[in-house]
């Protein structure tokens, strides 16, 4: 496409519909968390359950969204980005119209595979429709847009939730999908190429490794960490089938990557061109991206179950402990493009990393019951300065260092990394913190005397779980217990719950601190710097 072909510079209606494309998908999926309690009630099942609608979500994505890339190459980008508008917006009714929670994860399954394909496209339209800093431009919007819809969905999500119910917020999805399909007309586009091949064996071997992947670190809880518990379907000599699971995603993963090399080697075209991450810059950019939104996802999934679960609070009140957290991952996803021509993204990602370290320490010693005391507020904002300033980053590098040609693999690159962390994050967050709560209140029961055994073997001490207090009082009321020996548990549970948070920013501060190592090896060079040049025509080059 030439130059003149493209939309014209002073036009941005094009790339209206492709930002809220990408509020579209945010939106939905921020929506998600802050919903937990509202589908949990509605539909009478534990908010582990319910919190499956955001694993299936990032599971169809990150197992779809390479396929979805070549389909995009193959029928054509603006074509089919139509299509699956249409099916984004039938996923939004499934949740409106939901009878029970199974069409509640089936509407997100969908909704799933539709993002699949809305991913690598947003980056291959952007590239076909724009061109020089305008293109630069785009390609940093779309970070912004997925920190307001972020802020936005908790903001709204919260107050409808509260007052009118969690279903509205997807008629909000339903229009925002009308929306870009109507302003997808004002796009352009190469029309596709049928003779392009889409590797039959690679698409099933990476979407076997992301399903086992997911399946294992989601059920990590229900099934056992290690030993089969009696939910397991299945066990192999007394071992939960859920870390069996994580290894052969792992294996088939690898199989993918080797198969892929030896099918670019003889010269056939790959379901994904891995020369996009021919230098230890690349590789290193998906490592940091995947942790950082992997973090991201756990303290998504963290805050809301405490605010509502624990707490009892409403929506609104999650959306309220959340908007210091989503306005600043806004506010610098937007305004970090413009420290690039003073610091090298690995200045600027190994200093975001210390960020987010330093806050989730703070957090775990100062976080208490109430969210909006100024202590917490202040480690939400400081850890959103990190986060904010990480996606977007992580993000140009990989874009910037790949040829155009090459958008699509990006964007199903950036697609499959940041659904499979975000589903793997909310998982294992999971399943460490009921872990940890487990451990805590069966400490807790053997060192507290005036809740004698006999009290203990009424209620179900394997099957640990958060709940609210007065759901807690509601149990043991069931019980023989005293009320004393009522209060007595009550206290011992918030504070094993307290407990057990405050060990999970723990282990999200060891994460992030760990994640330095591949910020490091992220490239060391402004924009105007001569070695960018040389070093952008060393790796194509090799492409060569």
């Amino acid at each position: 496409m030439t130059e003149d072909s493209r939309v014209d510079g002073k036009s941005w209606l094009p790339m209206i519909g492709l930002f809220f494309a990408q509020v579209l998908m945010s939106f939905n999926v921020a929506s998600l968390p802050v919903s937990l309690g509202g589908i949990s009630e509605t539909f009478d099942v534990p908010v582990t359950t319910a919190s499956t609608t955001i694993v299936v979500y990032g599971l169809a994505v990150a197992a779809l969204v390479m396929v979805g890339a070549k389909l995009g190459q193959r029928i054509g980008w603006l074509l089919i980005f139509r299509v699956v508008l249409v099916v984004f917006a039938v996923s939004s009714l499934m949740m409106i119209l939901s009878p029970s929670v199974g069409w509640v994860i089936g509407g997100q399954a969908l909704a799933g595979a539709a993002a699949a394909i809305i991913v690598p496209s947003l980056v291959a339209l952007i590239a076909q429709n724009y061109s020089g800093d305008q293109q630069a431009t785009a390609i940093g919007s779309l970070g912004s847009a997925r920190a307001i819809s972020g802020f936005t969905a908790f903001f709204i999500g919260g107050a409808l939730g509260t007052w009118v119910g969690w279903r509205p917020v997807f008629v909000i999805v339903l229009a925002i999908a009308a929306l870009v399909f109507a302003l997808s007309f004002t796009l352009r586009s190469e029309p596709g190429d049928p003779g392009i091949e889409i590797d039959v064996v690679a698409a099933l071997l990476i979407g076997i490794a992301v399903v086992l992947l997911t399946l294992g670190f989601n059920n990590l809880n229900n099934w056992g960490v290690l030993f089969a518990d009696p939910g397991a379907p299945f066990s192999l000599a007394g071992l939960s089938p859920a870390p069996m699971m994580v290894v052969l995603g792992i294996v088939f993963g690898q199989a993918f990557f080797s198969w892929t090399r030896r099918r670019m080697a003889i010269g056939r075209v790959p379901l994904v061109d891995l020369s996009i991450l021919h230098s230890p810059r690349e590789r290193s950019a998906v490592y940091a991206m995947f942790v950082i939104v992997a973090m991201e996802a756990a303290v998504n999934f963290t805050i809301p179950v405490y605010t509502q679960i624990v707490q009892g609070r409403t929506p609104f009140d999650t959306a309220v402990a959340m908007i210091p957290f989503n306005l600043t991952v806004f506010v610098t996803a937007t305004l970090v493009v413009r420290v690039y021509r003073r610091f090298t993204p690995r200045q600027i990602g190994v200093f975001s990393f210390v960020l987010t370290t330093v806050a989730l320490v703070w957090l775990a010693f100062v976080v208490n019951n109430n969210w909006e005391s100024i202590p917490t507020i202040l480690g939400l904002i400081v850890f959103g300065i990190g986060q904010g300033a990480l996606v977007t980053l992580v993000f140009n590098v990989l874009v910037t260092s790949a040829p155009k040609r090459l958008a699509g693999d990006v964007g199903s690159i950036r697609g499959a990394t940041q659904n499979l962390a975000s589903a793997i994050g909310t998982a294992v967050m999971g399943a460490l913190l009921v872990q940890i709560l487990s451990f805590g209140v069966l400490a807790a029961v053997d060192d507290h005397p005036e809740l004698p055994a006999s009290l203990a073997a009424q209620v179900d001490l394997d099957n640990v779980n958060f709940t609210t207090t007065d759901d807690l009082r509601a149990v043991l009321a069931q019980t023989d217990a005293t009320p004393e020996q009522v209060d007595a548990a009550v206290a011992l549970n918030e504070d094993a719950r307290l407990r057990t948070l405050r060990y999970g920013f723990w282990i999200l501060a060891g994460i992030s601190l760990i994640a330095m190592i591949p910020a490091r090896r992220l490239p060391d060079y402004r924009p105007d710097d001569d070695r960018a040049d040389d070093l952008d025509r060393d790796a194509v080059s090799d492409e060569v």
